[in-house]
């Protein structure tokens, strides 16, 4: 018997970092779906109901850590893990981060290894 594919939702606005993310994930098995900005993630969010959101913090509409504010903000969200992937390097946004509730922050450019793992 096989087990449902573990859903992610991965939004970032560069086009090329959602196909190559997307593609890296597919092929480890896990179900992927993209948006391009901040409002279409949340409400992917609220349809998919994700396992892990994968935010990019700059995005347009709305960024990654006001769409992690408002997903911690919600009951359906509390276990959805929250990855933050993005150029931003520096402590200070890193810090920010894990205050909205990310369970992780990761910065471009990635390894898909690391990424994967």
């Amino acid at each position: 018997m096989d087990l449902p594919k573990k859903k992610i939702l991965i939004a970032d606005d560069e086009e090329d970092i959602l196909e190559i993310v997307q593609y890296n994930l597919q092929q480890e098995g896990y179900d992927v779906t993209t948006a391009k900005n901040g409002d279409e993630a949340l409400t992917k969010a609220k349809q998919l109901k994700p396992d892990l959101v994968i935010l990019d913090i700059m995005m347009p509409k709305r960024n990654g850590v006001e769409v992690c504010q408002l997903m911690r903000s919600q009951p359906q969200f509390k276990a959805t893990l929250v990855i933050f992937l993005t150029a931003l390097s520096d402590e200070t946004n890193q810090v920010k981060g894990f205050d909205t509730g990310a369970d992780d922050y990761i910065t471009k450019p990635i390894s898909t290894k690391l990424l994967v793992s």
